[in-house]
């Protein structure tokens, strides 16, 4: 390794790190106060040397015989660690690559140093003009009189394809030998259906919407089905829900708000409604952040044979889900939560903190 720290150096670091307590922060300032001409090391590397001569006796890495092996002296460490501040998101196999050393040996660096590898989590895009919107209708929310909202009813639309989604890195088969497992994808006869859901109180209301949906035929729908599937709800919450949806074109439709303004006066949330839905705020939605999912994740647990059977088990899993005893509280308390950290976030993503 070029550029090795002379003995000199590695002493004087180790009294440094004794003056200042055992501190590396404290020790890399005070090193620098003491020695600015000098090449300055990582606030890590005083623990190193800390830790190596105490379990060896040694200010480097003592020499063995055997098969070989990457030094562990202080500035490969340091180096390492160099690689993980420079490159946030490179890899083990990256840096022993760059550094001409073993995976196994960067690895215990990270490890003794406690440096974890976390992944990234997809999030919706926000655009700035997004922020004000999505603080507005959080904080209108959580200042309505009822908290706990169980007389919305959250609605919202999804496509169910034959392939449906597959996560390989959630997928394994326990088996003593490999079993070769594998999961066909892409089938050249394809179907899909294209569902409307609503969650109101402890209620999930669907229905089988046309593939192709526009304003005309959501006006139909709101008119004439959508009484029709909430003829089981008590009355009295039929009386006094309110009606979200987001701001898809067909539910902007002139004649959609003015059926909505007549059907819910003062009671609709939606793109110009009395209260405004925030655009791209899937985030904020218990039919996007909890029933779709879920209800992907039972529906295509086995394949599904064709369109009958992908209906068939569309309703099947929604059944299930509503028998789930305290769901619905816990997905209103989610919900509450969910706006309380979107107006800590000011209006920013916010569930990579939940």
């Amino acid at each position: 390794m070029e550029n090795n720290y002379s003995y000199e150096e590695l002493a004087d670091m180790h009294l440094v790190y004794g003056a200042a307590l055992c501190n590396g922060r404290d020790a890399a300032r005070l090193y620098e106060e003491r020695y600015p001409e000098r090449r300055q090391p990582h606030h890590t590397t005083f623990a190193s040397i800390h830790r190596r001569l105490r379990e060896t006796g040694t200010l480097r890495h003592p020499g063995g015989t055997g098969r070989p092996r990457t030094a562990r002296t202080v500035e490969f460490e340091e180096e390492v660690l160099h690689c993980v501040e420079e490159n946030q998101s490179t890899s083990v196999r990256a840096i022993a690559h760059h550094m001409g050393s073993s995976r196994m040996a960067v690895h215990r660096v990270l490890q003794e140093q406690l440096l974890y590898p976390f992944h990234l989590q997809r999030v919706q895009v926000l655009y700035p003009e997004d922020s004000p919107h999505r603080l507005a209708f959080c904080q209108w929310f959580l200042n309505h009189n009822e908290p706990d909202f169980g007389s919305i009813l959250f609605s919202d639309e999804a496509c169910f394809t034959r392939d449906g989604y597959f996560n390989s890195r959630n997928s394994h088969i326990w088996h003593d030998e490999n079993p070769h497992a594998v999961a066909p994808r892409r089938h050249q006869q394809q179907f899909s259906v294209n569902m409307w859901a609503g969650i109101l109180g402890e209620n999930i209301i669907v229905y089988l919407l046309p593939a192709r949906l526009s304003a005309n035929i959501y006006l139909d729908f709101l008119q004439n089905i959508l009484p029709l599937l909430l003829q089981n709800i008590p009355l009295n919450l039929r009386n006094n829900m309110w009606f979200q949806h987001d701001g898809a074109p067909p539910h902007f439709g002139v004649n959609v708000r003015q059926y909505l303004d007549q059907r819910f006066p003062q009671r609709w949330i939606g793109r110009g409604g009395p209260v405004a839905w925030p655009a791209r705020s899937p985030d904020l939605n218990p039919l996007d952040f909890f029933l779709w999912g879920y209800l992907k994740s039972l529906v295509y647990e086995t394949p599904v044979r064709n369109e009958e059977d992908l209906l068939a088990k569309i309703m099947a899993s929604c059944t299930h889900v509503e028998a789930i005893p305290g769901i619905f509280q816990r997905v209103r308390e989610s919900m509450t939560r969910r706006c309380n950290l979107c107006i800590e976030a000011n209006g920013q993503h916010f569930e990579q903190l939940l």
